[in-house]
């Protein structure tokens, strides 16, 4: 009798989980000035991002077209809830994918686990391991949530290493800005000399920041402020602060530069230290599991044969 009464009782708790979350998705919660002012200026910059999508989704075919829709739908909905998400903007900006794809991605897998899922449980059922029909809502439920977030991590994990080697291109850079610097160069023309010796993805997106300051009227030191900001980038964002209080100064200029990179340069090579330590325990420990195996596998024979005498 309690299994009877248990199995409505959850059935009926998932539904109504169901119908409160989609509830609080469809009415927009009440915003700050701040996230309303967010939300215009990310409406603004959605324009050409919107037009790229439609175009990508004319050329691609009609699972394109679904997913830039599906895309553009979830980011209305991020901006109607004043769902920032400003860490993981800036990680889709430092890997250079759209916040609509990235979305439509997770959105897509979730549904994509609702019914793998229930494809799990007939195979579990199949084997006699699960007989119970709440047992698939859950597997759906989990399997969803897990493919909802798996797109993150991926995220999140490459945006790491694309920062590692960003920060070793800016300290190469401010070693080169301080060598322009002291060939009688000024501070703008030192940086965008500097940006333009190489044609690598992190030297190209500093030189397009130095080049928008130009057409926007701000500075260039300004300019990579705000790169640092979009890209998560703290060190850049600290280049623009310093540049900022003794831009009229050269001598304070190359010595902030030259200390600056060379703090980032021991600052990597703590961090290449660090990660070998770490393979190597990593390669100490397999070792030590390797002779273990071996010893167990010379003694095994004679244990037995102790053990049957």
């Amino acid at each position: 009798m309690s299994d009877e009464l248990t199995m409505p009782v959850v059935v009926g708790a998932v539904i109504g989980l169901g119908v409160y979350v989609l509830v609080r998705a469809l009415m927009p919660a009440k915003r700050s000035a701040l996230s309303q002012v967010a939300r215009i200026d990310a409406m603004r910059a959605r324009g050409t991002a919107h037009e790229s999508a439609r175009t990508e989704a004319r050329d691609t075919g009609r699972l394109g077209s679904l997913r830039a829709e599906v895309g553009a739908r979830v980011a209305e909905l991020y901006l109607q809830q004043g769902w920032e998400q400003r860490s993981l903007r800036a990680d889709l900006a430092v890997l250079g994918r759209s916040w609509e794809k990235f979305l439509a991605t997770k959105v897509l897998l979730a549904v994509a686990g609702l019914f793998f899922g229930p494809f799990l449980f007939a195979i579990v059922w199949t084997l006699a391991l699960a007989d119970s029909p709440v047992v698939p809502v859950w597997m759906a439920l989990l399997c969803a949530a897990l493919f909802f977030f798996l797109p993150d991590l991926e995220v999140r994990r490459d945006a790491a290493e694309k920062r590692r080697d960003l920060r070793r291109v800016i300290g190469a850079y401010l070693d080169l800005v301080s060598m322009s610097l002291a060939g009688g160069r000024g501070l703008p023309e030192a940086l965008m000399a500097a940006a333009e010796v190489s044609d690598g993805w992190a030297a190209q997106r500093i030189r397009n920041a130095l080049a928008d300051a130009r057409i926007t009227g701000i500075s260039q030191w300004q300019a990579l402020g705000q790169l640092g900001e979009e890209l998560g980038v703290q060190e850049l964002k600290d280049l623009s602060a310093s540049l900022a209080l003794v831009a009229d100064d050269g001598a304070k200029v190359r010595e902030s530069l030259a200390s600056r990179a060379e703090t980032m340069r021991h600052r990597e090579l703590a961090e290449i230290e660090g990660s070998a330590g770490e393979k190597s325990q990593s390669m100490l420990v397999a070792q030590l599991l390797l002779c273990a195996g071996f010893l167990v596998f010379l003694i095994f024979p004679a244990a037995m044969r102790v053990f049957q005498v």
